[in-house]
């Protein structure tokens, strides 16, 4: 139900430390399960996003001061996977996209130039939007599910009130987790998780 830390020792009488130090343990053992993703085929939109405190007066975009870049892969009507990257450059997106999405995949990005050249290194079917051109879509070309996803990252993200940088990586990876499974029964999948690797 995705309860606070201290709702959660409200509700059980468990010390509020004991449940932040058990929510910590389910976190990782959910960033372990989505770091065993099988690599993305079919249709597949790629997207970066910033995630961090309200932007500073003065600094915007992809050069906003203080945020963390995240870059992330979705598998149309299928499974999202995010990655907190040091940059956003062509050779950080491109070591990712060359790891985790098949060569034969359909590509959906948007114009940003760190998307330049799939095509020179085996994505013949790499096709962009320009947002900066007021272009959001080009028929079944758009980046809308990835879009979607960050949305929900962030407005989840913001119940929290600001989270720790050591444990943002964890915070990311259950937005994430939760994404994946949001035509299933989370309290089951859960239980799955912990049977399969216990606390």
């Amino acid at each position: 139900m995705d309860f606070s830390a201290t709702d959660v020792a409200q509700l059980t009488g468990i010390r509020r430390k004991a449940v932040t130090v058990i929510f910590l343990k389910i976190r990782q053992r959910i960033a372990q399960e989505a770091e065993r993703a099988s690599p993305f085929s079919g249709e597949v939109e790629v997207a970066e996003c910033y995630f961090g405190a309200r932007r500073v007066r003065g600094k915007r975009g992809r050069g906003a001061s203080g945020k963390t870049p995240v870059f992330g892969l979705l598998k149309r009507n299928g499974k999202v996977y995010t990655e907190i990257v040091p940059n956003c450059s062509k050779a950080t997106l491109q070591a990712i996209i060359r790891g985790r999405i098949a060569p034969e995949t359909i590509i959906h990005s948007d114009g940003w130039r760190g998307y330049d050249g799939l095509v020179d290194v085996g994505y013949a079917k790499h096709y962009r939007v320009h947002h900066g051109k007021n272009e959001f879509a080009r028929g079944t070309h758009h980046i809308n599910g990835i879009e979607s996803f960050w949305s929900f990252a962030k407005h989840r993200l913001q119940k929290f009130h600001g989270i720790a940088p050591h444990t943002f990586y964890l915070h990311l990876k259950e937005c994430e987790w939760r994404f994946n499974r949001r035509h299933s029964n989370l309290y089951a999948e859960s239980l799955k998780l912990l049977r399969n690797h216990p606390l």
